[in-house]
């Protein structure tokens, strides 16, 4: 079974043709960075307007690149939420455009679920359960997956997420957009030990906060201007990633799972993937770990999930629509 995925939830757009829920026939992502770097982050209205110009085009190439036509396919998804409203209604009119005039199934998919489905992509030996951090720009959850559909939101961010941490210290710093792998490059110049920043929360329960992270780099830096940015950068995103692998192996721990699994942008910051693959060795937990290209949005993870999805549930109604704040569990 040929499906064929559509992301649109923020400033990718993306389109992947996957063969049984784990083989990647093709995946391909056009991305808006150019776009909304001048602005210090996404724009809502020029990321709809982006993918409206673009999205057919990455469809069509996303096809040409399995070569497949829209009859070889078998099922059409897209993100239906949660994300940016009138980014996701993109995608969604796009896939149930095409599912009604090649008649086959819709299917609608939850983008943090998509995430968790990464890593299934890497490996097709992986099978829950599993512990799962999601961990973005606007999302940083810990899910306990304990079997394809069947899940448990163990912790939150409360506040701001790591991602958008990131981008905001990025933006004080005048590191430019996108945010994380601007810190994540500095930081490899910089000393993780120079400064000692807070680590919020980190034993107070499962859930996140970056917010007072951020805010103690922003007072550190007016009373330091000369302090070397990159050893601050370096520090900070130390203090991120040990709030973030803490709570992860803690979780792992309650739960007793052996396998973890990463996924969303800041999966790829090189740092966090460090930290886990030495806890892992440490350890003995199973460390999966995302290739770069499936951390951040592509539409191959989509389709993966709608496979899984389309056996469990069936279709999703073409009366349904985008749901900006879904959320998963």
């Amino acid at each position: 079974m040929q499906i064929l995925g559509i992301e649109t939830s923020c400033d990718e757009t993306a389109a992947a043709v996957v063969a049984d829920g784990r083989r990647v026939r093709s995946s391909v992502v056009s991305s808006q960075v150019d776009l909304h770097a001048r602005y210090g982050g996404v724009v809502p209205e020029i990321a709809s307007r982006a993918h409206v110009e673009i999205v057919n085009d990455v469809i069509e190439q996303a096809l040409v690149e399995a070569g497949v036509t829209l009859r070889d396919i078998d099922a059409v998804a897209a993100v239906h939420g949660p994300g940016l409203a009138g980014a996701l209604l993109v995608g969604v009119s796009a896939a149930k455009a095409i599912a009604l005039a090649i008649d086959r199934p819709y299917v609608g998919v939850n983008h943090h679920e998509a995430h968790m489905y990464a890593a299934l992509l890497e490996d097709p030996g992986l099978e829950p359960p599993f512990v799962t951090l999601v961990v973005s720009g606007g999302h940083t959850l810990l899910i306990a997956m304990d079997d394809h559909g069947k899940y448990r939101v163990l912790g939150r961010t409360v506040d701001d997420a790591a991602g958008e941490a990131f981008d905001k210290v990025a933006r004080f710093l005048g590191l430019g957009y996108p945010g994380g792998p601007a810190i994540d490059r500095l930081a490899r110049q910089g000393d993780p030990k120079a400064i000692a920043f807070p680590r919020p929360m980190l034993d107070d329960g499962n859930d996140f906060s970056f917010s007072g992270l951020k805010t103690a780099v922003v007072l550190y830096m007016r009373k330091h201007p000369d302090a070397e940015v990159a050893d601050v950068a370096a520090s900070f995103q130390a203090a991120v990633v040990d709030v973030l692998v803490t709570k992860l192996l803690r979780v792992a721990e309650q739960t007793e799972m052996q396998t973890i699994v990463i996924g969303g942008g800041v999966a790829a910051n090189s740092a966090l993937r460090e930290r886990l693959v030495e806890e892992g060795e440490t350890s003995g937990l199973r460390i999966m770990l995302p290739s770069i290209g499936l951390c951040t949005d592509n539409a191959a993870m989509v389709a993966s999930v709608a496979w899984w999805r389309l056996a469990a549930d069936g279709p999703t109604s073409l009366a349904g629509g985008a749901y900006p704040s879904l959320r998963i569990g």
